[in-house]
């Protein structure tokens, strides 16, 4: 395989300071390697069942647009933040667009919650198992007054 059939791609800007990496897995794991050797404190794979949010998933984005573009979707009531570009969408066929961009594009956590913040949010309910997102809002609203963080 060539370079370009094991790309590395940054996946997830969680937060300040965390970034996931996806990709060909022989390619993550060497880039876990030289990110430890260059200094990282953490640089581990993930078990995930696949290279989302890369090149590698576009089998998959061109199978989701055709269910996608046969839905149909209402204007929202209000905004809603997607992770394609971490702003607010009002657009239905924009935010159609944007689910679709999502299989292959990297998640833009840090600067969704970040347009949140700014639009005057206060705050974040983290639905499902788990606290991943609470910590991760709680390090990017590091410092802003008056956030309430919780789970279901």
């Amino acid at each position: 395989m060539s370079t370009e059939e094991k790309p590395v791609v940054p996946a997830n800007y969680n937060n300040p300071g965390q970034l996931v990496i996806s990709g060909n897995k022989e390619a993550v794991e060497a880039a876990c390697e030289r990110l430890k050797a260059a200094g990282a404190k953490r640089a581990l794979p993930l078990p995930v069942g696949g290279a989302f949010h890369s090149p590698l998933m576009q089998p998959a984005k061109e199978e989701l647009q055709a269910a996608i573009e046969a839905t149909d979707f209402a204007t929202p009531k209000c905004p809603v933040y997607q992770n394609v570009d971490g702003k607010a969408h009002t657009d239905a066929a924009e935010i159609k667009q944007n689910l679709i961009a999502q299989l292959t594009a990297s998640v833009r956590w840090t600067e969704e919650v970040q347009n949140m913040l700014k639009a005057g949010a206060t705050e974040f309910t983290e639905c499902g198992p788990g606290k991943a997102l609470q910590g991760m809002i709680a390090k990017i609203a590091k410092g802003v007054e008056g956030i309430v963080i919780q789970g279901l």
